[in-house]
């Protein structure tokens, strides 16, 4: 009924940038949190920065200063602007959507992000 589809993912040298954006679509009326998690190889998944409806937004300490979470209510769509990338946020990135009414998050399948040295 409601699918996340994220896109922007890719292959760049450390200190580049990529911008990631996730969209929601189906039986949407409204979402409350989205927010963007990373899962590298053999680690457990983490958070990255989640945004309310409202705009609230909340960092890893190890992203804090480099990545900046925004979304586009209208759309249904949230994104993740990623500067100064390291080598260490090579992960697979995955977005979030919570919606009202639900016991679960709903999940996007995720978009490889790899930063070489």
């Amino acid at each position: 009924q409601v699918q996340l589809v994220e896109s922007g993912g890719g292959l760049v040298q450390a200190g580049g940038s990529l911008r990631l954006s996730c969209a929601a679509s189906g039986s949407i009326f409204s979402i409350n949190a989205m927010g963007w998690y990373r899962q590298a190889p053999r680690k457990q998944r983490e958070l990255v920065a989640t945004i309310t409806s409202t705009g609230r937004t909340n960092y890893a300490d190890s992203v804090k200063g480099r990545f900046t979470i925004s979304r586009d209510n209208a759309k249904n769509t949230v994104y993740l602007q990623m500067n100064s990338l390291k080598p260490e946020d090579t992960a697979v990135y995955y977005c979030a959507a919570d919606l009202p009414g639900s016991t679960q998050w709903y999940w996007g399948q995720g978009t490889q992000v790899t930063v070489s040295s």
